[in-house]
């Protein structure tokens, strides 16, 4: 029994804005954010700012949505975590409202769930998956690379990293895993060219490029393969991190083309906040796993299902794809009226403004300083993913500040 009778000590106290104690894996933020309601976001200040830009499509539902904070508060008064060497109640319901939307929220799919923490976690759980059901472990299989699209983000362990299509991300990291082949997106051609079906096990996509820069592929791209992987015998797994759970319109982007993946993998939106991610797969892939294959410490935990299943339950009761299709629309429309934008991509509330010069840092960071938050996502084009949940005045008030952000256009008049 410890005789020590000091006082306990103090928290540490740090000014705000003192980051020295962190690592510099990130660059210095331009604000410190305290608090959010919805779509707004306000700094130590008291500023507002509209969020449209939503953790990076996490916050799907709005910044502290109160059904989903009441489900986390009473959960973390009852039961938290007690490691998947023990059950409970809530991850086996949440896993069977995964596999029904999976369905387009009728019916079940009949697959499986993995839940992780994040969505590299679910990516990376994707990726083992594929080399398992593939190889089934044994070295003289052969059957194991994993073929990915330029421009892509898949996350940043080091296999999800390699599944990556940026070279530039690679080069740090140096050597990577071996057994991942990059091609270009929409590209059939070259992803037929580069499926050996003696070596390639799965074929990992996007349904549309996010990070990336909010890229759409061709209209038949996709289809075509699903087409070349079930004559390959490879499985077709999309990562659906950025894209599902209502941001395109659709409970996840691949039910607006009919397809039917064999992987799928989800986070962000999930749980509204929460860190959390899942693995979805047809009940014979996911049967290639057995117990000890694969597992998250905190994966599937209480805490981070009860968030999500209260987050599913509002985004089925406010309708939340057709909302983001109504509302996508409007943005869309706003848009592509502002000075200096040539084009609009993307699909319901995940959209991309290509503009005709490459400032948009310049863009984002005066938006900022207006009030409202918006993502640089190439140098050319800015990105905006506001709340699924957003109104048609934020989103008006959102177009009203980009309008007096952008620069005047280039005259192309001249003068003799």
């Amino acid at each position: 029994m410890s005789t020590d009778t000091s006082p306990p000590m103090a928290a540490d106290v740090v000014e705000p804005g003192d980051r020295r104690a962190l690592m510099r894996t990130y660059a210095e933020p331009p604000v410190t954010f305290v608090r959010g309601a919805g779509t707004m976001l306000y700094d130590a200040a008291g500023k507002e700012y509209l969020d449209f830009i939503t953790g990076l499509a996490v916050v799907s539902l709005g910044h502290s949505h109160p059904e989903v904070a009441e489900a986390v508060a009473t959960q973390a008064r009852t039961l938290t975590h007690v490691s998947n060497l023990y059950g409970n109640t809530i991850g086996p319901e949440v896993a069977l409202t995964i596999d029904r939307l999976i369905n387009g929220g009728t019916g079940q799919a009949g697959g499986q769930v993995f839940f992780a923490n994040s969505g590299a976690e679910a990516n990376e759980c994707a990726l083992k998956l594929a080399r398992r059901w593939a190889g089934g472990g044994s070295p003289a299989a052969g059957k194991h690379v994993v073929i990915s699209a330029g421009n892509s983000f898949h996350g940043r362990t080091l296999a999800t990293l390699t599944a990556t299509g940026q070279p530039e991300k690679h080069a740090p990291f140096l050597p990577l895993p071996e057994g991942f082949v990059h091609v270009p997106y929409d590209d059939i051609a070259a992803l037929d060219a580069a499926m050996d079906a003696e070596t390639v096990a799965g074929v990992f996509l996007e349904p549309l490029q996010g990070e990336g820069g909010v890229v759409v592929p061709s209209s038949d791209y996709l289809g075509a393969v699903r087409a070349l992987c079930t004559e390959r015998n490879a499985l077709l797994m999309l990562d659906e991190v950025q894209t599902g759970l209502g941001r395109t319109g659709h409970w996840f982007a691949f039910l607006a083309q009919g397809l039917q993946p064999d992987v799928v993998t989800m986070a962000k939106a999930l749980g509204n906040g929460m860190p959390v991610g899942a693995c979805w797969a047809r009940a014979e892939v996911a049967a290639a796993f057995g117990p000890g294959d694969h597992g998250s410490t905190f994966g599937g935990q209480p805490l981070a299902m009860a968030a999500v299943r209260a987050t599913l339950a509002v985004m089925e009761a406010e309708d939340v794809c057709g909302r983001a299709q109504r509302a996508g629309a409007r943005l869309r429309d706003g848009l592509a009226t502002l000075p200096g934008v040539e084009s609009v991509r993307g699909a319901g509330l995940l959209l991309a403004a290509q503009l005709d010069t490459s400032v948009a840092k310049e863009i984002a960071a005066a938006a900022l300083d207006a009030g409202l938050l918006v993502n640089p996502v190439r140098p050319d084009a800015i990105r905006v993913a506001p709340p699924l949940l957003v109104s048609d005045g934020e989103i008006d008030a959102a177009l009203a500040i980009l309008a007096a952000v952008m620069p005047a256009p280039i005259s192309t008049t001249r003068e003799d």
